[in-house]
């Protein structure tokens, strides 16, 4: 016989909380390190964009490199041409930021106010769908998630004057707030025993 569904989830909370319970130091330090980068990307605001484009054309690249690489040595495997386009797209989308880090951080800019947006409405949507397996813990990743969609806003309400420093800034703000969750969602565990 199967078991119900409300015994699938009873132990799937048991087994979260635990998990939670068990590591809540390794997220204290997660949330501490997130903080204090965050801090340091707020505080440079410029040069934490620059530096997130440059590092993210360098793992375009390598990534698109290494793609290559091995989808040649598998051409026989289903999907070869498009694992050809894909990791192409990968190196020209890396050469492209690492060319051009000031015209990439207007193109990460616009990325990552589409990123903010689509994850603020699915840390929404996570933590009012885990609030029960999650009692105490849910309303920082609800606020996480509002968190991101005010950041989103913020990036469209000041384009295009603002490039040069918003993407440093926000990514700061972010790294700053998920951290604070983080450490709260960690403590709260350390506290509760399941």
């Amino acid at each position: 016989m199967l078991p119900s569904q409300s015994t699938i989830d009873a132990k799937l909370s048991a087994a979260l909380q635990q998990s939670m319970h068990d590591h809540w130091r390794l997220f204290l330090i997660e949330g501490i390190v997130l903080c204090l980068l965050g801090l340091a990307a707020i505080v440079v605001p410029p040069i934490a964009g620059l530096v997130s484009t440059i590092f993210l054309g360098w793992l375009f690249l390598i990534a698109g490199v290494f793609g290559l690489l091995f989808t040649f040595r598998a051409k026989q495997t289903p999907g070869f041409w498009w694992s050809v386009l894909s990791a192409a797209l990968a190196v020209v989308a890396g050469g492209f930021l690492l060319w051009n880090p000031l015209q990439g951080l207007v193109t990460l800019t616009y990325v990552l106010t589409a990123f903010f947006i689509a994850d603020g409405i699915v840390t929404i949507a996570l933590s009012i769908a885990h609030r029960r397996d999650l009692s105490g813990r849910w309303e920082w990743m609800l606020v996480n998630g509002v968190i991101d969609l005010i950041l989103a806003g913020v990036i469209i309400s000041g384009f295009p004057e603002s490039f040069t420093w918003v993407l440093g800034l926000l990514v700061g703000i972010d790294m700053l707030f998920g951290g604070t969750s983080l450490i709260a969602m960690a403590l709260d565990a350390r506290r509760t025993a399941p």
